[in-house]
């Protein structure tokens, strides 16, 4: 399998054992369908025994219930009344291995979760599901490669505070719109540098870090690596921005759409493929870069990348708005593309060389070399699950190159905005409702197997309308300022 091991991650036994020699106990982690990590502390006896025999029971529930564990609407597969909640199988993974160094360096691993019976990954994990799509970029001689951009909002504030707030008139960490500023960082020096730093020693590497446009707005890229690496990295790296912002009274979130008013936070994903050499799958020869591109180019925004490239850009356009609830999880993420274009925040299947208006943004030559040839999907919010929202980009674009597909539009410097009005852009779901019934429906490109398949289609659907059906039962601030007195 394609991960790129921690560096101390140990290869035996008794690799381990050494690692572990004057070690009391071992934190483990999972991820949900939300992108939350759940786990526990072991002891180390526990967890060396747990390693030799193939895992260890953790209960399903966590595969039934949302992020505030409530259980889900209706029962749903893998956990319910009928089975008991009964445990499912949490395997180690040892090249995970780091330690968490705001937490005295203890030793830290992440687990996949295994059906007891079958010992086959279940149908919703997440690791599970991206290990599978990258294994299947392997059996064709391909890896997955990936990088993640994330923004967002930071408080000075306390999960107590907050809560004594009602979430209401939070304090951002500064003042004003103050992107790339050198002097805005200052005023928190010591938190900013942390994230960088500590998140270094965690082996989650950075490659950029700073204030993005917004009160209190973060923006950090995490550094390219192989696909479930980074997905790994990118879970991690919340976790970590958030375990350090409680030690300095900061609370960051990674909520899509804090304000209305207000650009939203983004998830940026930048994909490639590399074959069995290393090189880019993306990268035009050096031949056509001599020419000026490939002659048999669809458009000129397209001449710079290989057929290959524009076979996987044409599958991720073709599906796009079957896959939104894995890029868009979340109600208050669709808050952030309505009316995206105000804030760079697509809402159409569109695509563009280097453009920050499009869906995809096309990164080549002239403005980067051939071996850094890239897409970046700029439709997740910082909220998305990174495992669930690379899968279905990896998965969309190999189906694309499979079945050769054609671009099905223009690049976006063809179109204008009246081509949305009269329906030649074709739109994204506009909301968590539509978007899950899409994604649900016969047919589906999200139900074939070489995608997602019907098992999580239909349990991962199915978290999704419990996100709607409480939201459609919820009273907001807004309906009562709104209808209260003059209705």
């Amino acid at each position: 399998m394609s991960i790129t091991a921690t560096t101390e991650a140990p290869k035996t036994l008794a690799d381990l054992e050494k690692l572990l020699e004057n070690t009391l106990k071992v934190k483990v982690a999972g991820i949900d369908v939300d992108g939350v990590l759940r786990g526990k502390f072991m002891s180390k006896e526990k967890f060396l025994s747990a390693v030799s025999g193939g895992g260890f029971g953790f209960c399903s529930v966590i595969f039934g219930w949302d992020l505030h564990d409530t259980v889900y609407s209706r029962e749903l597969l893998i956990s319910n009344k009928a089975n008991g909640y009964r445990d499912i199988i949490a395997e180690i993974d040892l090249s995970t291995f780091r330690r968490i160094p705001w937490e005295n360096d203890v030793p830290f691993f992440l687990v996949s979760f295994l059906d007891p019976d079958t010992r086959e990954p279940i149908c919703a994990d997440p690791r599970g599901v991206l290990k599978q799509t990258v294994k299947k970029a392997e059996s064709k001689g391909w890896q997955c490669y990936a990088g993640c951009e994330y923004e967002y909002f930071q408080f000075k504030e306390t999960p107590e505070t907050v809560a004594e707030k009602k979430f209401l008139n939070l304090q951002p960490l500064t003042s004003g719109m103050h992107g790339y500023s050198l002097l805005r960082t200052q005023l928190n020096n010591e938190y900013f540098h942390a994230l960088f730093d500590e998140t270094h020693k965690f082996e989650v590497p950075l490659e950029g870090h700073h204030t993005e446009t917004g009160p209190g707005v973060y923006e950090t890229a995490l550094a390219y690596t192989t696909a479930l690496r980074m997905a790994d990295n990118a879970i991690l790296f919340k976790f970590a921005a958030k375990s350090i912002g409680m030690k300095y009274g900061i609370v960051p979130s990674f909520m899509a759409k804090p304000w209305g008013n207000l650009p939203g936070c983004s998830g940026h994903i930048h994909v490639s493929l590399r074959n069995s050499e290393g090189k880019s799958l993306f990268a035009v020869t050096e031949q056509d870069l001599k020419n000026g591109g490939r002659s048999d180019a669809a458009y000129d925004d397209t001449k710079f990348i290989s057929q290959e490239a524009e076979w996987f850009l044409a599958g991720i356009l073709d599906g796009l708005p079957d896959v939104m609830p894995m890029l868009v999880p979340t109600i208050n993420g669709y808050k952030r593309l309505v009316g995206g274009e105000a804030f760079w925040a697509p809402n159409a299947v569109t695509y563009g060389y280097d453009s920050r208006a499009a869906s995809i943004r096309i990164l080549s030559p002239p403005s980067v070399p051939p071996s850094a040839t890239r897409m970046e999907v700029r439709v997740p919010g910082a909220d998305m699950n990174p495992y669930f929202a690379m899968s279905a980009i990896f998965s969309l674009g190999m189906r694309g190159i499979e079945k050769k597909l054609k671009l099905p539009c223009p690049p976006i410097s063809k179109m204008t905005t009246e081509d949305k009005k009269t329906g030649k852009v074709q739109m994204l779901p506009a909301s968590l409702e539509s978007a899950t019934e899409r994604m649900m429906r016969v047919g589906s490109i999200a139900r074939e197997p070489s995608v997602f398949g019907d098992d999580f289609v239909d349990h991962f659907g199915g978290t999704r309308q419990h996100e709607v059906k409480l939201w459609n039962e919820a009273v907001t601030n807004w309906e009562v300022e709104r209808y209260l007195e003059l209705a």
